[in-house]
């Protein structure tokens, strides 16, 4: 069975949209680069300073509460850690993530955005060192099927968006969820091995089409009276540097 890797992607602001990258260099212990080092903290989050160590994703604007994030369109840039904003492609914020001026723009504008859901002035917050702002506090790269997408399609009877599930990395594979039996075992992508740790358990956050902002599926039940579980993807460990890139042969190693 051949199994490719045909998209990659990375999410700089826990919440905010996805970016999709052609190809990065993976290291070992570490997350795909810049990946969930920035937030947008809720006001009533306690935060002393402008890092944050990791903390649940209720701490934070994400979609699993706030929808309307779904809505606006983000693009970071790594040479100047400038994060701009749009709405409908049209620009409606822009900041400098590392300085205070450029926090602040950005902060005004998701406070008035957000309106009561940011529950005062939110805070633009970045990963402490050795943290990352994602749904774990381990730094994994995610990883979903498109096999197990379409069959989670087939029983939901209509279209299921794989950004539904904000994958680092999706890959196409002849049989549907045999990524879970990568669980405890190490796979190849291209030049980098990753270790298999865990399968995802599914929230409230996947309900949300990534495109509309409609909150109009209920994924979590649908897996569960489908499949008997809530899982989605699973999550793996970069255990040796190398590069991948899309097109690349996903090979299951023996241990």
């Amino acid at each position: 069975m051949t199994i490719t890797l045909t998209d990659i992607y990375r999410y700089p602001v826990k919440g905010l949209s996805a970016e999709r990258l052609d190809a990065t260099a993976l290291v070992a212990g570490e997350t795909i680069a810049s990946d969930r080092r920035f937030a947008m903290a809720l006001g009533s989050t306690p935060i002393d300073g402008n890092h944050s160590d990791w903390k649940p994703k209720t701490s934070f604007l994400a979609l699993v509460r706030n929808e309307k994030l779904a809505t606006l369109e983000t693009h970071f840039d790594d040479d100047t850690a400038v994060l701009t904003v749009l709405r409908g492609g049209r620009q409606v914020a822009r900041g400098k993530l590392t300085e205070g001026v450029g926090r602040g723009m950005l902060e005004d504008f998701f406070g008035a955005y957000m309106g009561d859901e940011a529950r005062g002035r939110p805070k633009l917050v970045e990963a402490a060192d050795g943290h990352v702002l994602s749904d774990v506090p381990n730094k994994v790269i995610s990883i979903i099927s498109r096999a197990s997408v379409h069959d989670l399609e087939r029983v939901a009877g209509r279209d299921v968006d794989p950004l539904r599930f904000r994958g680092n990395v999706l890959i196409e594979a002849d049989d549907p969820w045999v990524e879970f039996q990568w669980v405890g075992k190490d796979i190849a992508i291209g030049e980098a091995t990753l270790r298999v740790i865990d399968r995802i358990e599914r929230c409230a956050a996947t309900n949300v089409d990534p495109t509309t902002a409609a909150r109009d599926m209920n994924i979590p039940i649908i897996l569960q009276r489908g499949f008997a579980h809530t899982d989605m993807g699973v999550y793996a460990r970069v255990i040796k540097d190398g590069k991948i890139a899309t097109g690349d042969t996903v090979t299951l190693l023996e241990n």
